[in-house]
């Protein structure tokens, strides 16, 4: 298969993916993007090639990049994060932190963190966008969960979710280390 034709199949499949991703039909893509529904139809049957112009309006209109649009790799993509390369974005002297484990867009930002607070100590957020999810499992210890003024135990072996559209606040008032998994799912910009 030559470098064209790979790159209009690509292009065909993941236009057609990220429009069902982000539950735009045809006429919906075409009004946002400014191009044909006719035009649409044709490049996700990979029976035209676009012009640059083209894919880049179609790129914006789904929020994704144009090499998003023309990667190559078919089948599920798998990323792999050794635990040295997981990033710490908080952390305190007397041991407390957090790491973002791994990352995805599925179709909002999809994050997955590591939690450890030592007893005393707490860590505070603002609200994030509306629509905004996070999931928190209680590997040990007990977690003080307070969201919009409310205070909530989570113990050990537990989880809990919640909008995280309101200030909220992860805090051990315990007297061993509290360590959660946490999963942070933000809405796709439209």
């Amino acid at each position: 298969m030559s470098d064209l034709e790979l790159l209009t199949q690509s292009l065909a499949r993941n236009v057609k993916r990220w429009r069902g991703e982000r539950g735009f039909t045809l006429d919906t893509l075409a009004a946002r993007a400014a191009v044909s529904r006719g035009m649409l139809i044709q490049i996700e049957q990979a029976r035209t090639n676009p012009s640059l112009g083209t894919v880049v309006k179609i790129a914006d209109a789904l929020g994704v990049s144009i090499t998003t649009l023309l990667d190559y790799e078919q089948g599920p993509r798998v990323r792999v994060v050794p635990a040295d390369q997981a990033v710490r974005l908080w952390h305190t002297d007397a041991g407390s932190y957090n790491r973002l484990l791994a990352g995805a867009e599925a179709p909002g930002p999809l994050e997955m963190w590591e939690w450890k607070l030592v007893p005393g100590e707490s860590s505070a957020s603002d609200p994030h966008p509306a629509g905004t999810f996070e999931l928190v499992h209680v590997t040990a210890g007990e977690l003080t969960l307070v969201v919009d003024g409310t205070e909530y135990r989570v113990p050990e072996g537990a989880s809990a979710s919640f909008e995280a559209s309101a200030a909220h606040t992860y805090a051990n008032h315990g007297d061993v280390p509290m360590n959660m998994v946490m999963a942070v799912s933000v809405p796709p910009v439209h």
